[in-house]
């Protein structure tokens, strides 16, 4: 285990090419036991998670060779069904499994998933779209799901799951006819995984939208593909750049992805250009929250795509505590995603939490250096933004946590003048 020493007060200021999307690697790494033939990916970020859906994959028959940091070959020499109970118990991404061990082998075996505790996650939607398509589910400590035979349907998912809709595209492209995922997630990351699947030989369109149409195919084959930008490490880049009143280019950044991004944080006074693919951070930005028409307070809510990122409510809170004025965000997806700004209130944040959805933050308070511990991969990077706006020295132990989705994270931000030190526990 390892912590953070950080001394805050420093702008940031410097060039950093975003990381591949980890949300797009972790199934696009699960979709490799759809096929015996070679898969290249590229721009893989080398994080904690993505190193365990490689270890799951090597216990289930695949031999991986990394060619060069962030590119990896993969290639089944052998398949096998079971997912390794300790390592699944890591990632909530081992669900990602059930899906194609199911169309290549008809049986899995998956011990409940891991993952960050940010409230209820429901696995109903896996298992709903899995039955919908011939699988059958028993419980009993595990999960063993098994089908003779995956035959296409119209189904309607029950909630817009990401990963859920991921299993279900993932089984169903193998099988028999034509299946209609209808409330489907359509987030960026569901897009590079129906792309890369196009790209191996199966047949999806509505790719981008809530409707996917798949026609079942008998064989999938190999492709090289890379991954797109981690738009979640973008957001949180920016918001640290606008509150320790820095100045950022972010390089390979997929500008695209993040225009609701954009009106979210400029409801906080924080803009930034786009050049190209990149994005630029400018410095002494006026950092005020912007009013709704009347004077009334502003609110900043999550939801699927294409709203606002739940994973990114714990980086625009904190980023909130250094604007001046009063703005409501409402984090409606996870009941316990909320649950750390109280130490952002041990700190000096203005906060009042309202219940366990809803936050209300008044700034700009200044923020005082302290000992913390990371609950969570957003909430933890969330305080190391805190921490790098604070006044003297800050302490975050459980970092494993922050860097099971932020690749190098300690390297990127002393290359851009930060003052932070990982030490071993």
């Amino acid at each position: 285990m390892h912590k953070y020493e950080i001394e805050g007060g420093f702008p940031v200021k410097g060039k950093i090419r975003a990381s591949g999307n980890k949300n797009a690697a972790l199934p696009c790494i699960a979709a490799v036991l759809l096929t015996d033939e070679a898969v290249e990916l590229k721009n893989i970020p080398e994080i904690e998670d993505v190193k365990v859906m490689i270890d799951i994959l090597k216990h289930l028959g695949c031999k991986v060779e990394k060619v060069k940091a962030n590119h990896f070959r993969f290639q089944m020499t052998d398949i096998k069904n079971d997912v390794p109970a300790a390592l699944a118990s890591i990632v909530r991404a081992s669900i990602l499994f059930a899906g194609p061990l199911l169309a290549r082998t008809g049986k899995v075996i998956l011990p409940p998933p891991g993952g960050d505790v940010i409230g209820r996650r429901r696995l109903d939607t896996h298992f709903l779209a899995l039955t919908s398509l011939g699988a059958r589910v028993e419980m009993d400590g595990q999960f063993t799901i098994t089908a003779n035979k995956l035959v296409g349907v119209d189904m309607f998912l029950d909630e817009a799951s990401v990963t859920a809709t991921e299993n279900a595209v993932m089984a169903a492209v193998l099988a028999e006819g034509r299946t209609v995922i209808q409330n489907a997630a359509s987030e960026p990351h569901v897009q590079d995984l129906c792309n890369m699947l196009n790209e191996m030989g199966a047949k999806i369109t509505g790719i981008g939208s809530n409707i996917l149409y798949i026609d079942g195919v008998k064989k999938m084959g190999g492709t090289s593909f890379s991954i797109g930008a981690d738009f979640m490490e973008v957001g949180s880049y920016i918001g640290l750049a606008a509150v320790t009143r820095g100045e950022v280019e972010i390089t390979n950044a997929n500008p695209e992805n993040l225009r609701m991004c954009k009106i979210a944080f400029g409801k906080l006074g924080i803009h930034w250009q786009c050049e190209g693919n990149s994005i630029y951070v400018p410095p002494g930005q006026n950092l005020k929250v912007m009013s709704d028409i009347g004077g009334m307070i502003p609110q900043i809510d999550d939801a699927p795509w294409p709203g606002f990122p739940p994973d990114l409510t714990s980086i625009i809170t904190v980023v909130a505590t250094q604007v001046e004025g009063t703005i409501l965000i409402h984090e409606k997806m996870f009941e316990s995603r909320m649950f750390f700004v109280d130490k952002l209130i041990s700190m000096g944040a203005g906060i009042i939490l309202c219940d366990p959805h809803r936050a209300v933050v008044s700034g700009s308070r200044i923020l005082t250096g302290s000992d913390l511990v990371s609950p969570d991969v957003r909430a933890g990077m969330a305080m190391v933004i805190a921490a790098m706006c604070a006044r003297g020295k800050s302490t975050i132990h459980n970092v494993y946590q922050i860097e099971r989705g932020y690749e190098s994270l300690s390297d990127k931000l002393s290359s851009l003048g930060a003052n932070i030190k990982k030490i071993k526990e």
